[in-house]
């Protein structure tokens, strides 16, 4: 692919944690490429380095050595200010554990990134209700997490994640805390997602979750061990289009 459609550029990242006086080697000169409007899995057992290349990508930390290129920005050159921007703006998270405010709706937990970034209420509002119609929850905005099963959750944290319109999605075991049907339709969320055009990046240990991406990279020791295209599975969702909701 031509140069200028890459989203990540890693090369020969490094990532070296001091713990006492034992040097542990997380990442051991990782190189990856990942162009806008991929669907990757990164896969790996617990230890092998899948986790520390998420948080080097979604700028939650920086490495030991190697350069990192992230929308044709040096990650490297960024300050600290500018990096909580770049997480802001340009990355969207979604963790296993939804990290939902359980104190207020699914509408506000999705605005609360806008909040940080200055966007008015009106227009909050307004994105907030689209994120979350396109997910499949238009009729619960106004619902608590502890009013919402475990998809659902996940769901409004996927809308969270999307709201700010980002060019990349990261994913960290989305469906650890969910089971086989729930975890399919979310598949399908992301899957959706990819084909409008969003690049989603996510994390698993399990390959039956990987089938539903289009390249798998497999880690172990902080090596990438292998990296493949795949043709995807496709995943049957049971959650109501925004166009089925609207007719």
């Amino acid at each position: 692919m031509a140069e200028d459609s890459a989203l990540i550029v890693l090369q020969d990242i490094a990532k070296v944690y001091r713990m006492g006086d034992v040097e542990v080697h997380a990442l051991a000169g990782v190189s990856l490429r990942i162009d806008a409007g991929e669907f990757v899995a990164v896969m790996g057992s617990s230890g092998s380095g899948k986790s520390t290349l998420m948080n080097v990508i979604g700028c939650l930390d920086r490495p030991t050595t190697g350069s990192y290129r992230l929308a044709g920005r040096d990650v490297a050159r960024l300050g600290r200010d500018e990096l909580a921007r770049v997480r802001n703006q340009t990355l969207g998270f979604v963790f296993q554990s939804f990290n939902l405010l359980t104190r207020t709706s699914a509408l506000e937990n999705v605005e609360l990134p806008m909040l940080y970034a200055g966007v008015g209420t009106r227009e909050r509002h307004r994105r907030a209700e689209a994120a979350l119609a396109r997910v499949g929850l238009r009729e619960r905005m106004h619902h608590h997490p502890n009013q919402m099963s475990g998809g659902q959750q996940q769901r409004v944290a996927i809308a969270r994640a999307m709201v700010g319109e980002p060019a990349l999605i990261l994913a960290d075991e989305p469906t650890g805390n969910l089971d086989s049907a729930t975890s399919v339709e979310i598949m399908a969320l992301f899957q959706e997602l990819n084909r409008a055009g969003m690049t989603i990046i996510l994390v698993t240990h399990e390959e039956d979750i990987a089938e539903y991406t289009a390249r798998v990279v497999a880690m172990r020791d902080g090596h990438v061990l292998s990296d493949k295209p795949r043709t995807p599975v496709l995943a049957r969702s049971a959650v109501s289009s925004p166009a089925t909701e609207a007719g």
